[in-house]
């Protein structure tokens, strides 16, 4: 079963179980007149109102302050009087009564955390007024590894709280897996940024400054003002905060990369660009359009004899904005370009197309991968779509 799945499984037992939590609470009072539906869809209500304000601290991950934020929704779905969360080590946070029991908790819990076994046990409380006098603990387990423990007390010993106790667990562990998720997305991708920026050639970084210098003694603004672009174009492809970036400050980083070749190749290289303004605050992922002008520039310009165009289009497509890059130059056999996107073109070839279609595919889904035309000769054109909105993705 699937990560979504299982969430969804887990998400209708709480449900069932919130449910009849509530009804039975609401059977036993008068309803109020204010009261809207009836108890069930009111129990439901709730239900998923609870869990919802719980969940966004444990995508954080199991830490003191997730804990503390979600304890006391975790302890409303249960109805218990007192719950508990640890980690592998401490206790993270005590809500409801008998605190006092928290410094116990790590000796009754050592063996479940060895074995990943649900456990029960008396609470041995020497303090008459106390009403915890049993609890029951599940093992919070994210990929077969025991991160910590959620105990649920009550004062007396419940197999409806032992099995509510298990499904609201299991529920956590699903938010908790999520949390690795995005952590391991994020690291994926910051992965991936370094390889792009390791990409960019230390051959281009020594000819742009060797053209700067070329014009330092015949024309010295131009010099300047291309000093300025690098210095730019430098600072945004190292830039060390946000994944993602606007199609504006993407474009503005190609023009200025440009710039530095043309410095280089002067007449030999020529450039139409068209940019629809309406399509300038579009998001995308950092670096995403670079590497595949760079592509452009290698194979359009660096291998062949005589002057090359470039055309760079950004234009509206209803609730896409489409982006086409285009050259003139030696084009690539299909197949040899398929033997790429599928990584199997060596560690020196086609990092940059690879590299943008994975990050293209696992933000937007597959249907948003590059599509690429090329031929021996016939030059290359790259289209790549990007959604004008998609949750997750703001430009920093």
């Amino acid at each position: 079963m699937t990560g979504a799945g299982y969430a969804a499984v887990v998400l209708l037992v709480l449900l069932l179980l919130g449910a009849g939590f509530l009804l039975g609470r609401r059977t036993a009072r008068p309803v109020r007149t204010s009261d809207v539906g009836t108890p069930v869809e009111h129990a439901t209500f709730e239900t998923l109102h609870t869990a919802s304000l719980a969940a966004p601290p444990l995508r954080a991950g199991l830490t003191e302050e997730s804990a503390r934020k979600s304890a006391r929704g975790l302890r409303s779905l249960l109805g218990t009087d007192a719950l508990c969360l640890t980690d592998s080590d401490r206790v993270l946070v005590w809500d409801g009564a008998g605190e006092h029991h928290g410094r116990h908790v790590m000796d009754q819990v050592r063996g479940l955390l060895a074995s990943g076994r649900d456990t029960a046990f008396a609470s041995d409380c020497d303090d008459l007024d106390c009403p915890l006098r049993w609890a029951v603990a599940v093992p919070l387990t994210v990929d077969h590894r025991v991160l910590g423990t959620l105990i649920a007390y009550a004062p007396r010993e419940s197999a409806v709280l032992a099995r509510a106790a298990g499904e609201v667990a299991r529920w956590v562990c699903v938010q908790l897996e999520l949390a690795e998720l995005d952590r391991s997305r994020t690291q994926l991708i910051e992965a991936e940024i370094r390889a792009l920026r390791a990409q960019i050639s230390p051959h281009f970084i020594f000819n742009s400054l060797a053209a700067i210098a070329s014009f330092v003694r015949t024309d010295p603004e131009q010099a300047r003002e291309l000093l300025l672009e690098f210095a730019d174009f430098t600072r945004y492809s190292f830039r060390s905060h946000g994944d993602f970036t606007t199609l504006a400050d993407e474009l503005h980083s190609i023009d200025q990369y440009l710039a530095l070749v043309r410095a280089r190749f002067g007449d030999r290289l020529a450039v139409t660009l068209q940019v629809a303004p309406e399509v300038l605050p579009v998001a995308l992922p950092f670096l995403c359009l670079q590497p595949l002008v760079e592509n452009a520039v290698k194979h359009g310009l660096e291998g062949a004899v005589t002057s090359s165009r470039i055309t760079i289009s950004a234009l509206d497509a209803g609730s896409e904005a489409e982006v086409v890059i285009e050259d003139d130059g030696t084009g690539m056999d299909p197949e040899r370009l398929r033997h790429i996107l599928r990584g199997e073109g060596g560690k020196s070839t086609g990092i940059g197309l690879l590299n943008v279609d994975e990050r293209l595919r696992q933000v937007y889904g597959d249907d948003y991968g590059l599509v690429i035309e090329t031929g021996i000769g016939a030059g290359m054109k790259i289209t790549v779509r990007l959604p004008k909105y998609r949750a997750g993705v703001h430009g920093s």
